[in-house]
C-alpha cells in the first residue's frame, strides 16, 4: 500500500463518509508505506493513535478523581482531524461532550456521528444558533440580550435549549462580565424556554491572577446557587488548570491540550499525569545524497558541508505544520536513529543530516514528531524550535492525510 494523495483522498471521502458515520469511525486515509519497490506517492501524513489518546483521557480522569471531561476539540482537533478524533472520544465513558469554538465544527462533529453533547464556546448567529440547537448542540450565551433570543429558538423548536453560561471572569475576551451577571443569569434561569445545563469561564493562565479569577466565579456561582438558581456543572479547568489549579476541577473540567499527549508549559516537571502523544507527524525520505566539502544546502546557503556528508530530504515542510525553527536543535526519526534537522525547513522540504555513512534510504519513514523518543515529543520540538507546544498541534495543516491506528 502506499501513501493516499490529498487529491485522492478528497475524492473518496464523500463516497465513504456515510459508511464510515454508520461505524462511528472516521474517515481517513494514507495506509501505511510498505517498503517494496511500488512507494507510490511521497506525502507527509499524520498518525493518530486511538489506543494512546484513550489512555490520555483516563489519565485525566484520574486526576480530576473520575469527575466528568467535556473534551476540547476546536482548532480541527488541535491539528489531529476533528473528524478523526471527535468520533474517537464520542464513546469513551468518562467524555461528557466534546467542546468547540465555531458552529461549522459543531456541524461538522454531528456529520462525523458524534452524538455527545456538543458546546459551542463563542458568537453564533441567530440562524446558526437555531440550526444548531435543532441538531441538539449547546450554546454559550453571554450577550446581554440572551434571552430573548433563546425564547425566539425555543418557539421554533417547541422545547427548551440547553446552554451553558459563558462567564467572564477577568480573561475579557467573551463572557458575560461576572460582575453584572447575576441579573442577567436569573432572567434566564427563570425561562422556561432555557435550560441551563452548565456554567464556565476562562484563566488567563496568570498563575497571580487565576485565584482571583476563580474566587469571582465561585461567589456569584454561590450567591446564586444559594437563592435557588440552578447553574448545572460549574467548570473552569482547562489542561493548564489540570496542573496548575487544582482547585478549579469543581464538577467538570474542560481539557484540551493534554488530551492529544502535550503537556501547558511546566506541567510534565509537575509528575501529576503520565501522558503519551497521541500522533506521528510521518514522511518518507525522497532523496538521499552526499555533499562534497563546500557544498551548500537550501536557501541562502543556510548549511555548507565541512566535509563530505550524507544528507536526505524529507517532503514535509512548514506549510504542513514543522516549525521553520526545527533547525536550531530538533531531531527526525529514521530506522530508529535519530538525525539533526539542518539547513532551513523550506513550505514543502526539511533536509537532515546523515553523516559520514549513508544509513538511510529513499522511502525510509521518518517521524518527525511523535511518541517514539523523548526527543520528538511535540513539548520537545516546542522547546527546540522556540515555539508554544500549541502550535506544534494547531498548526499541523489540515490536508495532511490522516491513518487511525489502535495502539
Amino acid at each position: 500500500m502506499s501513501v493516499w494523495s490529498r487529491r485522492r483522498l478528497l475524492g473518496v471521502a464523500a463516497a465513504g463518509a456515510a459508511a464510515a458515520v454508520a461505524r462511528r469511525v472516521p474517515v481517513f486515509a494514507a495506509p501505511r508505506p510498505d517498503s517494496g519497490t511500488d512507494r507510490g506517492e511521497y506525502e507527509p501524513w499524520l498518525e493518530i493513535d486511538a489506543g494512546a489518546l484513550r489512555r490520555n483521557v483516563a489519565e485525566v480522569s484520574r486526576l480530576v478523581a473520575g469527575r466528568p471531561v467535556f473534551a476540547v476539540v476546536k482548532n480541527n482537533g488541535y491539528g489531529l482531524g476533528l473528524e478523526t478524533v471527535g468520533p474517537l472520544l464520542d464513546p469513551l465513558p468518562t467524555v461528557a461532550g466534546l467542546a468547540v469554538v465555531k458552529a461549522d465544527e459543531a456541524f461538522r462533529l454531528r456529520d462525523a456521528g458524534v452524538h455527545q453533547p456538543v458546546l459551542v464556546m463563542g458568537l453564533v448567529s441567530d440562524e446558526e444558533a437555531l440550526e444548531l440547537a435543532r441538531r441538539d448542540v449547546r450554546l454559550a450565551p453571554f450577550a446581554q440580550d440572551a434571552g430573548e433570543q433563546l425564547a425566539r429558538i425555543s418557539r421554533r423548536l417547541g422545547r427548551s435549549v440547553p446552554v451553558h453560561l459563558y462567564l467572564d471572569t477577568g480573561m475579557n475576551r467573551l463572557g458575560m462580565p461576572y460582575y453584572r451577571a447575576g441579573p442577567w443569569i436569573r432572567d434566564l434561569a427563570a425561562r422556561r424556554e432555557v435550560t441551563i445545563e452548565g456554567t464556565f469561564m476562562s484563566f488567563t493562565e496568570d498563575l497571580a491572577f487565576d485565584p482571583e479569577q476563580l474566587q469571582r466565579f465561585r461567589a456569584l456561582a454561590h450567591e446564586l446557587r444559594g437563592s435557588g438558581v440552578q447553574l448545572g456543572k460549574l467548570h473552569a479547568a482547562s489542561s493548564h488548570g489540570l496542573f496548575f489549579r487544582r482547585e478549579a476541577y469543581l464538577d467538570m473540567v474542560r481539557p484540551g491540550l493534554v488530551l492529544y499527549g502535550a503537556y501547558p508549559s511546566g506541567a510534565a516537571e509537575l509528575e501529576l499525569a503520565q501522558l503519551a502523544p497521541a500522533f506521528r507527524l510521518k514522511a518518507r525520505v525522497v532523496d538521499v545524497q552526499q555533499l562534497r566539502t563546500g557544498d551548500s544546502a537550501s536557501y541562502d546557503r543556510a548549511y555548507t558541508a565541512s566535509k563530505p556528508t550524507w544528507i536526505a530530504i524529507l517532503p514535509a515542510g512548514h506549510a504542513d505544520g514543522y516549525p521553520r525553527g526545527a533547525v536550531t536543535g530538533c531531531q527526525v526519526l529514521i530506522r530508529n536513529r535519530l538525525y539533526p534537522v539542518i539547513a532551513a525547513v523550506s513550505a514543502s522540504h526539511t533536509i537532515v543530516e546523515v553523516g559520514d555513512l549513508q544509513t538511510v534510504e529513499v522511502g525510509d519513514e521518518a517521524t518527525l514528531v511523535g511518541p517514539d523518543r523523548p526527543e520528538i515529543t511535540p513539548n520537545a520540538v516546542a522547546q527546540r524550535a522556540g515555539v508554544s507546544v500549541y502550535d506544534v498541534l494547531m498548526h499541523l495543516s489540515a490536508l495532511l492525510p490522516k491513518r487511525v491506528v489502535q495502539g
